[in-house]
């Protein structure tokens, strides 16, 4: 599974997917978006490269940056399944607790 916290846990790197977002672009024109080293920069696209969230393509001697949707969006699902999962075990034990009656002993 993508660590997506993990990529997306730094405010460079969603700057770059913001960037991505509006279409592919050179590591050149990333880097040239930022008040950071072209070295900073390559790290923060490792990260994401290293997680999938983006693509690399040469082109010549251009390296080509963009998103890799198909990663986000299974991302995305396991994210939204693991927090149904957590609602879903809160509900339950809210649940439990209602059918015990418990909450009534708390009010005398």
């Amino acid at each position: 599974m993508t660590n997506v916290y993990r990529a997306l846990g730094d405010s460079t790197r969603r700057h770059i997917l913001r960037m991505l977002k509006q279409g592919s672009k050179t590591q050149k024109e990333i880097v040239e978006a930022f008040d950071i080293s072209q070295p900073a920069i390559k790290k923060h696209l490792n990260i994401l490269l290293e997680e999938r969230i983006i693509s690399e393509n040469l082109n010549g001697k251009y390296r080509i940056y963009s998103i890799n949707h198909n990663t986000l969006q299974t991302a995305y699902h396991e994210m939204l399944q693991f927090i149904g999962e957590l609602l879903d075990d809160q509900l339950v034990s809210l649940k439990n607790y209602v059918e015990k009656g418990e909450f009534r002993d708390e009010e005398n």
